[in-house]
């Protein structure tokens, strides 16, 4: 390497690069520099000094502030780059494709002319960062190579929280292009943030591993291994025969002194973070698991080794293990959130937040508005805080194992207020596979403005998904095959309402239900059979309860909680039929759809009622 792009390539530099003796590394280096122009390159390898220098270069650049306590720093993005943009991300294909969902994508040649020309000069008097990271625990199968080309120390020090650093293992690659790779730039920056986010750009290559963002620093957009590396781990997923998902993985620890690891997929605002983090409990992940088949078990890994994580409504009384870290020294980015004299407030803290600040707004005082007359609100709804999970005092102490740890049970959550039960077992392997293939999450008022839509989002994974459905449920069908300790499949919903519009399980049952799956996986409950799968024994959670929750657990709640509304199943039935006879699926699904509709009709007719108590089946 040496002169390109009229920027001088460093000695000390171009050792780091030579040393990894890969010329495809060197060239997509090479290609950004002559592309985005910047003034200087900082290639950061796995050293603790060269970590140290993007912590002080995003202070130095104003991209972050220290705040008052040790190891806190606070990152605002432009007030219109607040969210992961949905509009512009878009795959980039060859050809149209029929995959059975709606996908947003361009033509490759078209959208990659484009983005160039975004990129082009987009780092002229900036500093290029080079960065090396991998996807799930290092020297692992699990393990993907990263490489992250940015001008914004903030997104560099992000994912310093979020992934491992894998310099050294670019090394073990032997020269080949197994890698993924990100290019990003924050392009024209106006008081230190984006400028053109109306040319903001989030365009997914999947043939060539690659992802290209441009005109943003919201981390959902810009940090390249989040959700967008997400999209090319799925499809090299199902090209190998493992499973990419959106899915927590945790350590159960139930009444044996043996841990059970769970792993579970929920839609937004579905309870996914507040299950992986139910109090005496351990967390390997709360957002993207990798899982493989390794001698005859399903053996997971967390793809990160951090937390993105929403901080609205983040208190001390219902999540102390956060608010905790939160309030401690110790490394944690806040982006978006209200700053008064260098201490952070966001909404739902559950303290007093100050009439006037400094926020993604600028200088803030309660009851300003934008441009279109709307109240700033004093932290955003989508504010963040960025951490390690080895800050928290619940990680599990297998996070890092390269060996992944024994899933024996799945969860799939859904938000429905007046079908699904609280917590139900599948029959089979493939009725689990039915039962997240069906999920659904209802809109509240407060999103959507609409309340109750329903929403479906098999696995939910939808967002996200970049191969043809049906391939993916067939993938989840046959991976199965070869195990010899298959996992136990859950449904949950936390969300059910009484006629009174209450709801019927308050949050510390989500407990509740998963000790019972936990139990149920180390065979110390027996279930009860109905259509829609099997069901928990009100004994068994009334001794749950009484022994872990410190509660008596009453009958006209399990009663309430358990009783099967046929017809209401029915109807959610028919919304899924018309969804699965759009696109071509697999035969094992359809069928799993026809027999729950015929068990359920065979039930009303048997029993001649809607409304079955779950007592009722426990003669069957």
């Amino acid at each position: 390497m040496g002169e390109k792009g009229n920027v001088i390539v460093e000695q000390i530099n171009k050792k780091k690069l030579e040393a990894l003796a890969n010329p495809f590394v060197i060239q997509r280096i090479e290609e950004a520099i002559e592309l985005c122009q910047p003034q200087s390159v900082s290639v950061i390898t796995d050293n603790p000094e060269d970590i140290q220098y993007i912590r002080e270069l995003a202070l130095k650049n104003k991209e972050e502030e220290k705040l008052r306590l040790s190891g806190h720093t606070v990152h605002f993005d432009g007030y219109y780059d607040q969210g992961r943009d949905k509009a512009n991300t878009r795959y980039l294909l060859p050809q149209k494709v029929n995959w059975g969902i709606n996908i947003n994508s361009i033509d490759k040649k078209v959208g990659l002319e484009e983005i160039r020309s975004y990129f082009a000069g987009s780092m002229k008097g900036k500093e290029m960062l080079v960065r090396f990271f991998s996807l799930g625990p290092t020297n692992s199968s699990f393990s993907i190579p990263a490489l992250q080309i940015t001008d914004s120390a903030y997104v560099a020090h992000s994912e310093d929280l979020l992934y491992r650093n894998n310099y050294e293992g670019f090394k073990a690659l032997n020269g080949t292009n197994q890698f993924f790779y990100f290019l990003h730039s924050a392009g024209r920056l106006e008081d230190n943030v984006s400028a053109d986010v109306d040319k903001r750009r989030v365009y997914i290559d999947l043939e060539d591993n690659s992802v290209y963002t441009v005109n943003c620093q919201y981390a959902g957009n810009s940090v390249g291994l989040k959700k967008l590396s997400f999209r090319l781990a799925i499809r090299r997923a199902h090209q190998e025969g493992w499973l990419a998902e959106h899915m927590f993985i945790m350590g159960v620890h139930g009444k044996k002194d043996k841990t059970t690891y769970f792993t579970g997929a929920f839609p937004s605002a579905c309870g996914k973070t507040s299950t992986a983090m139910l109090p005496g409990q351990t967390i390997i992940g709360d957002d993207i698991a990798f899982l493989k088949k390794i001698d005859g078990e399903v053996r997971a890994v967390n793809m990160e080794r951090g937390i993105f994580g929403i901080i609205a409504d983040v208190n001390e009384k219902e999540d102390p293990l956060i608010y905790k870290a939160l309030t401690t020294p110790r490394e944690i980015i806040f982006s978006n959130v209200l700053i008064n004299d260098k201490i952070p407030y966001w909404l739902g803290m559950g303290k007093e937040i100050p009439e006037e600040g400094i926020n993604y707004s600028g200088q803030w005082f309660k009851g300003k508005k934008d441009k279109d007359r709307k109240v700033i609100d004093p932290s955003h709804k989508n504010a963040r805080y960025t951490i390690r999970l080895s800050e928290l005092d619940n990680i599990d102490s297998e996070a890092e194992n390269p060996a992944g740890v024994p899933i024996d049970g799945f969860f799939y959550g859904g938000r429905d207020s007046d079908t699904s039960l609280p917590i139900i077992e599948s029959r089979t392997w493939e009725h689990g596979v039915f039962m997240g293939a069906i999920l659904e999450s209802e809109t509240t008022a407060a999103t959507l403005g609409k309340q109750g839509v329903r929403e479906h989002d098999p696995m939910a994974i939808l967002d996200f998904l970049s191969i043809p459905f049906a391939d993916y449920i067939e993938r989840h069908f046959s991976f199965k095959d070869s195990l010899k300790r298959i996992p136990k499949i859950f449904a949950t919903n936390y969300f059910l309402k009484d006629e009174k519009g209450n709801f019927m399980t308050p949050k510390v049952y989500n407990l509740l239900w998963v000790l019972w799956a936990n139990g149920r996986v180390n065979q110390e409950y027996t279930a009860i059979d109905t259509p829609v799968g099997l069901i928990p024994k009100f004994e068994d959670l009334k001794e749950i309860a009484k022994n872990n929750l410190k509660r008596e657990y009453s009958q006209e709640e399990y009663i309430a909680q358990f009783s099967l509304r046929i017809d209401k199943y029915l109807v959610k039935m028919d919304r899924i039929k018309e969804i699965f006879t759009k696109t071509n699926l697999p035969v094992a699904l359809i069928r799993e759809l026809e027999e729950q509709i015929e068990r359920l009709k065979e039930c009303r007719t048997k029993y001649n009622q809607s409304f079955i108590s779950p007592f009722t089946f426990y003669t069957e």
